[in-house]
């Protein structure tokens, strides 16, 4: 089986919206305001880049990486990785014929297909309101995370407010920065 791994910026209170400057939210790029960068705080992004064998992403943050991504140095071992594409709504035409294979899902129960498949680890990235849904279906095996030093109140999550049973998850990485960015792995336990 496949493990499933979400990658997300994330605010001390939760948020993950707009981390990067995306349009529309008051709190837009959050991440580079007022936090100086410091490179070794991101080293788990090139890590993820060269571990995982696939990506999954929601229809949102396809459109919003698809234009920008495929020509992008600091993401280009992505380039000709085979993506996925949870939506409902997606057609084969809204794909970008730049950025490598790219097969649509419908449903969760086809993302859980897609792990049962051979090959390494699948990674996604952004994707709030699919992150939540894989993590309240139980398909999410892993959780990366940078944590960053700032509380900002509204904003989509990254875990949903679904009333469920706890879920256990085990710490399997750590470390804070001068920044106060803490990375935090965490594998969920079954």
């Amino acid at each position: 089986m496949r493990t499933l791994i979400t990658s997300a910026f994330v605010s001390l209170d939760g948020v993950v919206e707009a981390p990067g400057g995306e349009e529309g939210y008051r709190n837009s790029g959050w991440t580079f305001k007022d936090i100086d960068f410091l490179p070794e705080a991101y080293e788990i992004k090139g890590r993820e880049q060269g571990e995982a064998t696939a990506m999954l992403l929601g229809r949102v943050s396809y459109e919003a990486f698809s234009p920008v991504w495929p020509g992008m140095a600091d993401f280009a071992e992505y380039k000709e990785m085979p993506k996925y594409v949870v939506s409902t709504t997606l057609t084969e035409g809204d794909l970008v014929s730049d950025w490598g294979p790219t097969t649509i899902l419908r449903t969760l129960d086809e993302v859980a297909a897609l792990k049962e498949t051979e090959g390494g680890p699948i990674i996604v990235h952004g994707s709030a309101t699919l992150n939540r849904a894989l993590a309240d279906a139980g398909l999410v095996d892993r959780f990366h995370l940078l944590v960053f030093p700032v509380l900002l109140g509204a904003g989509k999550r990254l875990f949903s407010t679904t009333d469920k049973d706890a879920q256990k998850l085990r710490l399997v990485e750590h470390e804070t920065y001068a920044n106060g960015i803490q990375k935090q792995v965490f594998d969920v336990v079954r």
